[in-house]
């Protein structure tokens, strides 16, 4: 197969997953087919339905993709429902902070990698605020951060326990506690 003809079957969300490997396979050392391949497989997933796109050649190609220098590939794959936790943890110690972040973001991040991101840059906090498995230890611990976004995604994670919500609902940013009060009132 030549090149062009990869990079334009890449671009098909639905090519059969044992294409995209054998695409994976014979240009590995191509960085843009590389991406491409990163791409394709960031394309079947949903946040919504974690199950979508599963399977044992989805999470074979994630573990490859996440060895390769391309930033943006290891990127896709720390944001992936799919990449399993071990990989998750290996990421975590990536030298590029967003790659760190998206690895906060993933439901799939293992608890005690999320402990160690509550010490790292504020990028990576960020991301730990949003996740739906946080604990809520560390959720009440960025309740109290001074970044409003952080305590804004604080207050919309459905992981939130109600009583850091109450605090949040009396924050001093107009955003964070009508976000707050809006979630109290749904568990109501």
């Amino acid at each position: 197969m030549h090149r062009d003809e990869a990079l334009e079957k890449l671009e098909d969300k639905n090519l059969p997953l044992e294409e995209v490997k054998e695409i994976f396979e014979t240009f590995q050392n191509d960085m843009e087919v590389v991406g491409m391949v990163a791409m394709n497989l960031s394309l079947r997933t949903s946040v919504y339905d974690r199950e979508k796109g599963k399977s044992p050649i989805m999470t074979e190609l994630l573990v490859a993709l996440s060895e390769v220098p391309d930033m943006g590939s290891r990127w896709a794959v720390a944001k992936n429902p799919h990449t399993p936790a071990q990989i998750l943890q290996k990421l975590a110690r990536d030298e590029v902070n967003l790659v760190r972040a998206l690895v906060a973001t993933n439901p799939n991040t293992p608890t005690e990698c999320l402990y160690d991101f509550y010490e790292d840059e504020k990028i990576v906090r960020d991301g730990i605020s949003g996740n739906p498995n946080a604990p809520a230890e560390l959720l009440e611990k960025l309740a109290a951060d001074s970044d409003k976004l952080v305590r804004l995604r604080v207050a919309e994670n459905p992981a939130t326990p109600k009583e850091v919500l109450q605090k949040l609902a009396e924050d001093v940013d107009k955003d964070v506690s009508k976000a707050a009060q809006i979630r109290l009132e749904e568990e109501a």
